[in-house]
Order: C-alpha cells, then sequence, then structure tokens
C-alpha cells in the first residue's frame, strides 16, 4: 500500500488532486504527511504560483549549496499578504538565506519602501544579492551581513522611524532577544511573524536541551505575555513538514 501512494504522490503534477485524495481515503491514509505536501501544492497553484524569478532563485540557492530551508510558495504569499494588510513601507527581516521570502517581501511594498534584511552567512549573502538583483528589487533591499544581536545594536544608532513589519527567521536560540528589539521598534499596528516555533511539536518537551526548541519556547512563552501585543501561534503542515508561525499585532509600542 505505502508503495501506491508514494507513486501517487511523485505523480502528483500529472494526477488531479481529487483522484490522488480519493486514492489515499480508500487505502486508509488521508492522514498520511504526503497529502499535506500534495495539498500544499495544489494551493500554491492557485494563489502562489512561482514565476521565473522565484524558481531561479530556488535553483541558485541550491548550486550554491545553500541548506533548503527557504519558506515555502505558500508561506511567501502568506508574507506578502501580510505586508499589504498592514501596507508595510519599512520592513525587517532576520534571516536572509538565499533571498527568496526576501523577494516576496520586497514585492509587497512601494518603491520607495525598503527591507532590511540580515544575514550572518558572507555567502548567502552574496548569493542572495544576486538573486535580488536578478528579480529587479535591489534598490528595494538592504543586505546587512554579520550576526543579528551585533547588527540589531548597530540599527539602534542609525533608526528614525518604526517598522511596519518584521519577519524572524534567524537563528532560534535569541528569538526572545529579537521579539524585544522589534517591540521597540514597532508601531501600532506592526505585524510581526516569526518562523519554525512549533518544530515539529517538540516544544510540548518541556526537559529538551536543543537549544533551538529552547529558544522558540522562550520566544513563545514571552510573546504569550507580552503587553500591548495581540498574538497567536498556529500550526504549519506542507511541503515544509510540520512546524508552525507566530503571528502578532501590536497595540501599542514598548519602547526603551
Amino acid at each position: 500500500m505505502s508503495i501506491i501512494v508514494v507513486l501517487c504522490f511523485k505523480a502528483f503534477h500529472l494526477t488531479a488532486p481529487s483522484t490522488i485524495f480519493t486514492t489515499w481515503v480508500a487505502l486508509g491514509n488521508y492522514m498520511n504527511p504526503s497529502i499535506f505536501a500534495a495539498t500544499d501544492h495544489y494551493i500554491a497553484s492557485l494563489f502562489a504560483s512561482e514565476d521565473a524569478c522565484l524558481k531561479e532563485t530556488l535553483r541558485n540557492n541550491e548550486n550554491a549549496g545553500l541548506p533548503e530551508i527557504d519558506v515555502s510558495a505558500v508561506q511567501g504569499k502568506l508574507l506578502q499578504v501580510f505586508a499589504k494588510m498592514c501596507q508595510a513601507r519599512y520592513v525587517l527581516e532576520l534571516g536572509t538565506l538565499g533571498g527568496y521570502s526576501t523577494i516576496w517581501l520586497a514585492r509587497a511594498i512601494p518603491e520607495d519602501g525598503k527591507v532590511i534584511t540580515i544575514e550572518r552567512n558572507e555567502e548567502y549573502a552574496r548569493v542572495a544579492r544576486k538573486n535580488i538583483e536578478n528579480a529587479g528589487l535591489i534598490h528595494k533591499v538592504d543586505i546587512r551581513v554579520g550576526t543579528a544581536i551585533e547588527v540589531l545594536a548597530e540599527l539602534d544608532t542609525e533608526l528614525s522611524q518604526s517598522f511596519d513589519m518584521v519577519f524572524l527567521d534567524a537563528d532560534k536560540p535569541p528569538y526572545m532577544q529579537y521579539l524585544q528589539w522589534a517591540l521597540r521598534h514597532s508601531r501600532p499596528g506592526t505585524i510581526i511573524i516569526a518562523d519554525n516555533v512549533i518544530r515539529a511539536g517538540k516544544v510540548l518537551d518541556e526537559n529538551s536541551d536543543d537549544p533551538a526548541v529552547i529558544g522558540v519556547q522562550q520566544f513563545n512563552k514571552a510573546l504569550a505575555e507580552a503587553a500591548g501585543v495581540t498574538s497567536v501561534v498556529i500550526q504549519t503542515i506542507g511541503v515544509k513538514d510540520h512546524d508552525g508561525m507566530a503571528i502578532a499585532v501590536v497595540d501599542y509600542p514598548q519602547h526603551a
């Protein structure tokens, strides 16, 4: 039975989604993780189709040996929707990688807007710059190289305005510090998104010694208890397996 399911999944692009679903139900495997990935592809085909530029970005990332930890196309479109919802002009992204999510964000802001994106790996930042240039968006993007903690300290002395949207997708142990920084540089209505905050359910393990898990556990608790913020965490599942995103709207800023 499992062989049939795998073959059906691999043939997704050649088979109608309704046929795949019927097959899984008939096999009693409708909760098989493969159907979540297939459904993700279905959603992407309707709402988040990747153009040539986005596809080339992913190819460039793979050819450069970057880890395959970009957001999915659907998640990229979700970021774009949130940016438009808050009419973002000034966006902060922690964790550029190869610039895939940066492109989604930069496309959502006006021509005079800016995405400041932070990447600690110089090679990743080089690949991202090339991808963003190829997308014709480099005039909207300011790539900063260094650890997020270091670059945020530098921004403290530079900023003259608050961010409209913040996307956290960098190393997980300092997530709580990133949140605290973001809240100090927000306005009423700022949207804060944090990726990878469920970690396949590992956040349930109170005895975890994984620094990434501990980091997001601390982040989730801090966000839940933060004053002046309306927030929630949702589970996500699809081509990026089981994880979650934190979504927060700032009611009033917490300036230092």
